[in-house]
Formats: structure tokens, C-alpha cells, sequence
């Protein structure tokens, strides 16, 4: 999605890609994974163990061991002492000091709000499971709300109850940008008066840093040390998707970027390439012993036709 500081060229490309989602799988161009967002990293963490991925879980990284000839980074120690050699090492740019990070533009900062409701914001004849809507800036210098409200369907809040998502740009704290809006659409201590709408159970506000802001090259790290930024404001994971496939394409060149999951089927395990090869030998010596059977017996009834063929010029 785009805001209105973004560039046509972008912004064109932005509208396009929403038009080329349009009926691929429903009416709405967007993707919802059930039980939350939570379950995209999970399955990729599931494939990854599938195809030999090791994970150290309860493990923080502690520092890191530097060659100084080579300014590469060739083990690390986690937080029990252990050494673990690596070739190369991925690290989120909160893990990274200040003194490590090149001198760049201020960082942006987002302002989040999710709160528990009892009821909808929308009719109680609606069969919507997940609801987007943009919300205009409600004063002057406020920013528009992104409000996405997700029903129990979708697995990630209690049966009577609706779980809402509020982003937009900072200009103070969280609670100074969203609670205003919050006061008007929902049911609170602060406006008590809005009987009619749905009632706020919990709620929680909080800043965040806007990861599509931070800049992840440049900085004061070993040559295979790759940074990576947070979260950011966008409602799909574009700028994620980019950065992890630029730091791919710096891992493994010559490999395609997150190809197509293959067919189970088609998946062949070391234990069942062993197993396949053992097979295939036993069926060769199987086959080769039938041959050398057949050949035996072709022999024998080729010296018992001899045998009569000579006995027969006796007689005569």
C-alpha cells in the first residue's frame, strides 16, 4: 500500500500489483494465514528442519569471532559458551550497537494499537473474517489509520470476541495518535457514551521503529555479517521479501531464491536414497543369478539334444 508521499512510478506499480491479485483466490486480493502472521516464519522454520536445517533453541548469541586478516566472521559464542562455527551470519540491526552502525537519516518510528473487542465494528449480518479499512487523518497533521479487525475464525482470538490492529506514522506517542480514534469507534472508559458500538475488552498501545526507513548496508561489519531490519508499516512483507532475497543472492549466487515447494512425492531422503540403492543392487544380483540359471539350463538342454542326436546315428 501506498501513502501520499509516494511516487507515481510506485504508486502505479503498487495499484498494479493489487489488480494482478484480484480473483485469485476469492474476491479480495489478500491472504490471511489462519491462527496469524505468526504462521508464515513457522513454515518456513518447518521446511527448513525438513531439508537438514538445524535449530539451537534457548540459545542467544553472545559475540562473535572475527579473523582480522580476513574481516570475516568464523564462529560465534552463545550465551552457554559454546563455540559454533559458521560461514556466514544473519543479524536483525537491533542486535547491531550504535557504534557499529553508519551515521544515517533519523529513524521513523510507527504507532500500534490492538485492542480486544466483544463485538464488530460491522454489521451483525456480515460474514467477514478479515476487515481492512483506511481511515482518513480525523484532525490536521494527524495521519491516516490503518485498521485491520480479524474475526475468531481466523484463529487468533477467544469465540464472542474480535482482535483489531491499528498502525499508522508516529507523531507522538501511540496512545496520543490512536486513542482519539479509539474513543470514537469504540466503547471506553473514555466514551462511555458509544453504547452502540463494540465494547473494548483490553488494549495495548506501543511504538515500534519502521523498519523500511533503516538503512541495511554499509555498516561496520564483517564482510559476511548481513543486517536485516524489524517490522515496518507496510500491510504485506515486500520489504522483508526484498531484503531476505538480496542477502540470498549474496549466500548463494548461484541458487534460485525461494523456488516452489517440491512434490512430496518427489522428495528423496538419505536413508531412502540408501534403502532405493541397496534395492536396486539386490534386484541387479537377483536378475543376474536368473540369468546365469537360464543360461545353465539353455546349456543343459543343448547337451541333452546332442546327446540324442548321437545316439540316434548309433542305432542307425
Amino acid at each position: 500500500m501506498v501513502t501520499e508521499h509516494t511516487p507515481t512510478e510506485e504508486g502505479l506499480a503498487s495499484t498494479r500489483n493489487f489488480l494482478q491479485c484480484l480473483g485469485r483466490y476469492g474476491n479480495t486480493p489478500f491472504l490471511f494465514p489462519v491462527y496469524g502472521l505468526g504462521e508464515i516464519p513457522q513454515c518456513f522454520c518447518r521446511m527448513c528442519a525438513v531439508f537438514g536445517g538445524i535449530y539451537c533453541l534457548r540459545h542467544s548469541v553472545s559475540c562473535l569471532l572475527v579473523d582480522k586478516d580476513t574481516n570475516r566472521c568464523k564462529a560465534v559464542i552463545d550465551s552457554r559458551g559454546q563455540r559454533i562455527s559458521c560461514s556466514h551470519f544473519v543479524v536483525e540491526e537491533g542486535y547491531v550497537g550504535p557504534e557499529r552502525k553508519r551515521v544515517a537519516t533519523p529513524p521513523r518510528f510507527i504507532s500500534r494499537a490492538v485492542l480486544i473487542t466483544d463485538s464488530s465494528v460491522l454489521s451483525s449480518n456480515s460474514d467477514q473474517q478479515v476487515s481492512l479499512v483506511t481511515i482518513p487523518p480525523i484532525a490536521a497533521g494527524c495521519a491516516a489509520v490503518r485498521m485491520v479487525e480479524l474475526s475468531p475464525s481466523t484463529m487468533t482470538c477467544m469465540p464472542g470476541t474480535y482482535l483489531v490492529h491499528l498502525t499508522c506514522q508516529s507523531s507522538g506517542s501511540a496512545y496520543e495518535d490512536l486513542s482519539p480514534l479509539v474513543s470514537r469507534i469504540f466503547c471506553t472508559p473514555d466514551s462511555p457514551d458509544q453504547e452502540n458500538c463494540p465494547s473494548v475488552l483490553w488494549c495495548l498501545y506501543f511504538n515500534i521503529t519502521d523498519g523500511s526507513g533503516l538503512e541495511t548496508e554499509g555498516h561496520d561489519l564483517p564482510s559476511n555479517v548481513y543486517m536485516c531490519s524489524g517490522p515496518d508499516g507496510g500491510l504485506s512483507h515486500e520489504n522483508a521479501i526484498k531484503q531476505a532475497e538480496a542477502i540470498f543472492s549474496k549466500i548463494l549466487p548461484d541458487e534460485d531464491f525461494c523456488p516452489p515447494a517440491p512434490n512430496p512425492e518427489d522428495i528423496i531422503y538419505d536413508g531412502d536414497a540408501t534403502a532405493s540403492a541397496e534395492g536396486e543392487d539386490k534386484e541387479g544380483e537377483d536378475k543376474e543369478g536368473e540369468d546365469k540359471e537360464g543360461e545353465k539350463e539353455n546349456q543343459d538342454k543343448l547337451e541333452e539334444a546332442v546327446l540324442t542326436e548321437e545316439t540316434v546315428q548309433a542305432e542307425e
